[in-house]
């Protein structure tokens, strides 16, 4: 029998206390043990709960009990989370959480700590919910060189871009839709400004990468500032836009991004829709692989939580062998992105169009592709998608060209993805 503490009964730690009872027989088949949660540590009371034997609001209560060998922390953030996994780290108890935040912030003094203490710390459920991908990277795809992660890894961005494009929905509609089917927070802020999927595509690249990458050095752009016209113009182009995080590994070093793109109809990850994440991973031997599924909820999470569970109690010598890189604290440089060469599409109003496309050509060459909406309300606008330069390139010449006096308003500006 090995016991289990799930601190934090939210919907994940409830998720978790689920699968562990529902599938109790299947579960031990494949860990080889019986897996029983013994105490849910939360600051709440749950006096309907069919759990409510188990629940306590003392901490000391989970850390005093030595038959206690597996913590898991669903409790979310960097504060008393943080504390709580020193703590069972020290003790020498496993853990297993699926906290983003904790993961991207202190990574690697947590798995120094758990590799110092004999103990696994581990968070398949941190990054696509209950898409199996970071013991892909570690495991089955151990004998690639990784060269780069593309994905789509936010459910709810994913859902508003979805409803916008499939039902006319504007953002704050659609936004509204999120939160009403459970799919955003009532402060969406972290998932609409790209820092959830800024910590993600910061913690694959890290494992993949063998380096701390951090991602308050990683350039973040949400989707806030998508409309419907964007949109039409998206489709125009044969392309749909996504919320999408980026990194490379090159021989200058490591870059990533997160921000909206144009994505390319023919694209794998142009048919990710609604909550559902996907993950395309770049490796010398296998070329491409696309890992897909539901990137968030909360059994999906919940039994990506549970398979760390098992995987410890089947494997409790494994430990983590792929212990990033941290350079003895100090962070690691990240190549600038601004360097790097792309295509972007531009949205420009102007009341004299052919001064305003002289203007662009003077700035952007003769490598422009212009477009038109055939809809009324853009009379007035047309769009282009420039050939490739270096982003700090064409920030320089955005700027030029608002400056020109040629055009009224730049509307906005988004990447174009290419493979």
């Amino acid at each position: 029998m090995v016991n289990v503490s799930v601190l934090g009964y939210g919907v994940v730690g409830s998720g978790v206390v689920d699968i562990l009872k529902k599938n109790g027989k299947s579960i031990k088949t494949r860990a080889g043990e019986d897996i029983k949660v013994k105490r849910i540590l939360d600051i709440r009371d749950f006096p309907e709960s069919e759990y409510k034997e188990l629940f306590t609001k003392n901490a000391d209560d989970v850390f005093n009990d030595e038959s206690i060998k597996i913590v898991v922390e669903t409790i979310g953030g960097i504060g008393i989370a943080y504390e709580y996994t020193k703590r069972a780290l020290k003790s020498g108890r496993h853990v297993v959480t699926s906290n983003k935040e904790l993961v991207a912030t202190h990574g690697p003094e947590l798995l120094k700590i758990a590799q110092e203490n004999n103990v696994r710390y581990l968070f398949e459920a941190s990054v696509g919910g209950g898409i199996p991908i970071i013991r892909p990277l570690r495991q089955c795809l151990a004998a690639n060189m990784i060269t780069g992660i593309t994905g789509i890894l936010n459910g709810t961005t994913n859902y508003i871009l979805t409803r916008m494009k499939k039902d006319g929905m504007d953002f704050d509609e659609a936004l509204k839709g999120a939160q009403k089917n459970g799919y955003a927070e009532a402060d969406p802020t972290a998932d609409i400004e790209g820092h959830d999927a800024c910590r993600k595509i910061a913690i694959l690249s890290s494992i993949a990468y063998n380096e701390f990458v951090n991602y308050k050095n990683i350039p973040t752009e949400g989707i806030k500032n998508i409309s419907l016209t964007d949109m039409k113009y998206a489709d125009a182009l044969n392309c749909t836009i996504k919320l999408i995080g980026h990194s490379r590994k090159t021989k200058d070093g490591i870059y990533a991004w997160v921000s909206p793109a144009m994505v390319g109809k023919d694209m794998p990850l142009a048919g990710v829709n609604d909550v559902f994440n996907a993950i395309v991973v770049y490796g010398d031997a296998i070329g491409e692989a696309m890992f897909y599924g539901p990137g968030a909820g909360k059994f999906p999470t919940a039994s990506a939580v549970v398979a760390d569970i098992i995987d410890i109690v089947s494997h409790p010598e494994d430990g983590f062998k792929n212990n990033w890189q941290d350079h003895n604290g100090n962070t690691l440089e990240l190549t600038d992105p601004s360097g790097i060469a792309a295509k972007y599409f531009v949205r420009v109003k102007s009341t004299d169009q052919k001064e305003a496309k002289r203007a662009v050509l003077a700035e952007f060459g003769e490598d422009v592709k212009y477009l038109r909406l055939p809809d009324s309300e853009t009379e007035d606008e047309f769009g282009f998608v420039c050939g490739k330069m270096p982003e700090r390139q064409f920030a320089l010449s955005v700027e030029r060209l608002k400056k020109s006096g040629k055009v009224d308003e730049v509307v906005n500006k988004i990447r174009v993805l290419e493979g």
